[in-house]
C-alpha cells in the first residue's frame, strides 16, 4: 500500500513538470518519448497537400508581362536632362557580355571605323578572403566597379549576362559563390546605367553548337577565338574559357551567330 502510495504520488510531480510541455496548440502534433512507450498528445490527423500560394500556373499572357517587369527593372533609367553630349542613349553597336562566375570576365563590343567591330575582353577581379577556416576565391567589388566605369560604353548598353545555375554537385560554397557573383554583377551594371539582359546558358550556347553531350569548355575557347582571331592570345590557356564564354555571350547579343566549321581555326590552342 505504501509502495503504491509512493508511485501515485512519483506520477503525480511528474505529470505537473510535464504539463506545460503538453499546452501546444490543437493543430500541432508532438510527441513525448519515455524508455519503453510513447504518448501522443493528439489524436493523428490525415496529411493534406497544400498548395503554395505563388505556386500557380499562370497563362503565357501573365507570364509574359511578368517577364517584362522583371526586365524592365533591370534597366537604370536614363537622366532627365539630354544637355551632357555623353549622357546619350545606347548604341546598339555596343554591347557587354559577362560571364558571373569567378573564374569569369567582362567582354565588351564596340564599333570600329577599320574592323567595324573591336572587342575586348578582362578577366573577373577577385581577391582571397578568409571564410571559416579557409582562404576562399571573392569577386572584388570596388574592382569591378572600376572596370565597368572604364569601359566608356553609353547610358542604355546592352548587358547580357548568364543566368546563375546552381547544380547539386555544387556544393554549398558553390551555390553561394555563383547567386552571388550573378547578383552583383547585375547590381553594378544597372547602377552603372546600363540594360541588363539575363540569358541561359543553353540559350546562347545552342546558337554556337556547344550544347551537345561532347562539347567542352576548350569548344567554347576556339569558337570564340575563331570570331575574335584578334584576341586568340588571350585564349590559349585552358583557364582563359571565362573570357570566352563572355565574348561569346556578347556575340550572342549583337547577333554574331554563325556557324562555325572548326577547320577554319588556324592556330591550335594550347593548354
Amino acid at each position: 500500500m505504501e509502495t503504491q502510495l509512493l508511485q501515485i504520488q512519483y506520477m503525480n510531480s511528474l505529470s505537473s513538470k510535464l504539463k506545460p510541455l503538453f499546452s501546444s496548440s490543437s493543430s500541432s502534433r508532438a510527441i513525448v518519448h519515455f524508455s519503453s512507450f510513447s504518448v501522443p498528445l493528439t489524436p493523428s490527423a490525415p496529411k493534406r497537400r497544400v498548395r503554395a500560394r505563388n505556386s500557380v500556373r499562370l497563362s503565357a499572357d501573365v507570364a509574359a508581362a511578368l517577364k517584362e517587369e522583371w526586365l524592365d527593372s533591370l534597366s537604370c533609367p536614363l537622366p532627365e536632362s539630354q544637355d551632357d553630349p555623353t549622357q546619350i542613349n545606347a548604341d546598339i553597336n555596343w554591347v557587354i557580355g559577362v560571364d558571373p562566375d569567378l573564374s569569369g570576365a567582362l567582354a565588351l563590343l564596340k564599333p570600329d571605323p577599320s574592323s567595324g567591330c573591336s572587342a575586348q575582353v578582362f578577366d573577373s577581379p577577385h581577391l582571397p578572403v578568409r571564410v571559416g577556416n579557409r582562404v576562399r576565391k571573392r569577386l572584388d567589388t570596388r574592382s569591378i566597379v572600376q572596370l565597368v566605369r572604364s569601359l566608356d560604353a553609353p547610358l542604355g548598353t546592352a548587358a547580357y549576362i548568364e543566368q546563375s545555375t546552381p547544380f547539386p554537385k555544387d556544393g554549398k560554397q558553390g551555390w553561394w559563390s555563383g547567386g552571388f557573383g550573378y547578383g552583383l554583377w547585375i547590381g553594378i551594371l544597372v547602377a552603372s546605367g546600363f540594360s541588363v539582359i539575363p540569358v541561359s546558358s543553353p540559350l546562347w550556347k545552342k546558337e554556337f553548337e556547344l550544347t551537345g553531350a561532347g562539347s567542352t569548355k576548350d569548344d567554347s575557347r576556339r569558337i570564340a577565338s575563331t570570331l575574335f582571331p584578334s584576341l586568340s592570345d588571350q585564349l590559349k590557356r585552358k583557364k582563359d574559357h571565362g573570357r570566352a564564354e563572355a565574348l561569346l555571350i556578347a556575340a550572342y547579343g549583337k547577333g554574331l551567330r554563325m556557324k562555325v566549321d572548326p577547320s577554319l581555326v588556324m592556330e591550335k590552342l594550347v593548354s
